[in-house]
């Protein structure tokens, strides 16, 4: 498989189609592909060889989807960086894969003066902006415009497509390597699952350098679609994007979700158009998850679960199974089309059916292994199998169920206490408009339950209110011993997960160590 073939695919069977939609810019499949062979052109006149890394730091354009396909067109591995993280912490992806080029764009242009004393490897800085070019920055449009198309020299397969880092917030940041392969794999499998065609209008509105997104990235071009980008979320730019473009097609993460149901916003807006909404990235508290299916009865909810490790997805909930009150609306789904999932316990040892264990997967989309990172690899792909580091069961009808992640689980005077479940409860109170449950030190317990909510604004909640309505819900050991509220939103990491770690390290900071 190679990810340029989904592009010629495109073009053969709709080359006048609309490929991207972004601002005032609208090109078309036959215009898109010639841009890609003149920008991986360019790439190769930078000095660009056979599996260099090349980077990008940039909010999404159409210009970000011209990336993703030039540069395996010229032969080198994508590098989609995290656009929430500190100039140390970019430093350190681009030299720990020793990318040679790094596109940036306006957003961030003024970021260049702080990390380039940091880099190591990069060679050249292109700057993909509409604004005036920086100082030492190739210009993006110009190395289109003076380079000849060139031929697709990608051989794909299990060939080195792109390293994909992790948050990092347990340790080192990992670069995921995935293939060709993989990837092209994961379209294949999410064009059945969402439904994509060549009259799809999808939105990309999540960052474009995750994987949530780019699970769909491929698969629309594929189906030959078309891609409507926005910046970044925000909720009127969202609605107001839907509305114009007539958008078919959208991934969202809960946290989006969240904002959208609760802004009160969605009314105001024509929002029928939208087909299918595909969630995932994170844990849906259910009430959000309701309240979204009554806000946009148009669309049908599909659900994928997944990681970077695996291309991104693992399972997947349909939309036959988005029915409130149905006993499989709070599961992730059957394992996706070619993946094979599995429960395993600590020896990997499959558990029998409706019992806790790691969640496992193996199949054409788990990775090649980490980045000059043998052991992690050898760990992590023990026995064959993806080991996700999150816990959950299989009921009798293979539906997978998420109880937590293994380092967001409490155990609390020897109980384990599911933080996900916890919140779920938290969330269903119509006063609340985010929460996180995590554990902290405690004398006696060793860990005890707290709860860190912001209440919608306008509402006031108090802390025998919210304990009341969550003691009708789960067990009395698994209630929070502590709720903190706040007026500000929960610090989100760039996929839009709210970022657990640093909530729970002040809490830790004094032990000198950490449940993590």
């Amino acid at each position: 498989m190679i990810i340029s073939q989904t592009l010629r695919r495109a073009v053969q069977q709709n080359p006048d189609g609309i490929a991207t939609i972004y601002k005032d810019r609208k090109r078309s499949w036959r215009a898109f592909e010639n841009r890609v062979a003149r920008l991986a052109a360019g790439l190769r006149a930078l000095g660009a060889e056979r599996g260099n890394r090349v980077a990008i730091l940039s909010l999404n354009s159409d210009r970000y989807l011209e990336y993703f396909y030039a540069v395996p067109w010229a032969g080198g591995a994508l590098n989609p960086v995290n656009i929430r993280l500190a100039p140390p912490e970019i430093a350190y992806s681009l030299n720990d894969s020793a990318s040679s080029i790094l596109f940036v764009d306006d957003a961030f242009s003024d970021m260049l003066s702080k990390l380039r004393p940091l880099l190591e490897t990069v060679q050249h800085v292109v700057f993909m902006g509409d604004g005036s070019l920086p100082d030492g920055c190739v210009d993006y449009e110009s190395l289109i415009a003076e380079s000849d198309p060139m031929r697709d020299i990608s051989e794909g397969g299990s060939e080195l497509a792109g390293l994909f880092y992790t948050g990092g917030t347990t340790g080192r940041s990992k670069g995921v390597m995935l293939s060709h392969d993989n990837l092209v794999f994961n379209a294949l499998n999410v064009v059945p699952e969402m439904d994509y065609g060549s009259g799809t209008i999808y939105m990309h509105a999540a960052p474009m350098f995750h994987l949530a997104d780019m699970a769909s990235t491929f698969a629309v071009t594929l189906a030959g679609g078309t891609h409507g980008i926005v910046p970044r979320f925000d909720i009127d730019d969202v609605l107001s994007f839907i509305e114009r473009e007539r958008v078919t097609h959208a991934l969202l993460v809960p946290t989006m979700i969240n904002l959208l149901v609760s802004s009160g916003r969605i009314k105001e807006f024509d929002v029928s158009s939208v087909k299918r909404m595909l969630y995932g990235a994170s844990a849906m508290p259910e009430s959000v998850l309701i309240s979204a299916m009554k806000q946009m009865p148009d669309a049908l909810f599909a659900q994928g679960y997944g990681q970077t490790e695996a291309s991104p997805i693992i399972t997947a909930l349909p939309p036959d199974f988005h029915v409130p009150g149905g006993d499989k609306l709070r599961s992730a789904g059957r394992a996706a089309l070619g993946v094979e999932v599995a429960i395993f316990d600590k020896d990997d040892t499959e558990r029998p059916r409706c019992e806790v264990g790691e969640i496992c997967a193996r199949g054409p989309n788990v990775m090649l292994g980490y980045w000059g990172m043998e052991e992690a690899s050898a760990e992590a792909l023990r026995n064959g199998w993806l080991h996700t580091g999150d816990l959950g069961y299989m009921d009798e009808d293979g539906f997978v169920f998420i109880v937590d992640r293994v380092k967001d689980m409490i155990i609390s005077g020897g109980e384990n206490i599911f933080s996900v479940e916890v919140e779920s409860a938290i969330y269903s109170h119509p006063a609340v408009q985010e929460c996180a449950v995590v554990g902290i030190p405690h004398d006696e317990w060793v860990e005890t339950v707290h709860a860190i909510v912001v209440p919608r604004q306008g509402h006031v909640l108090t802390e025998d209110e919210l304990l009341s309505h969550c003691r009708e819900l789960i067990a009395g050991y698994k209630l929070p011993r502590s709720i903190e509220f706040r007026s500000e939103p929960l610090p989100i990491s760039g996929a839009g997960k709210i970022l657990k770690n640093e909530l729970r390290a002040p809490y830790w900071e004094r032990m000198g160590r950490s449940v993590t």
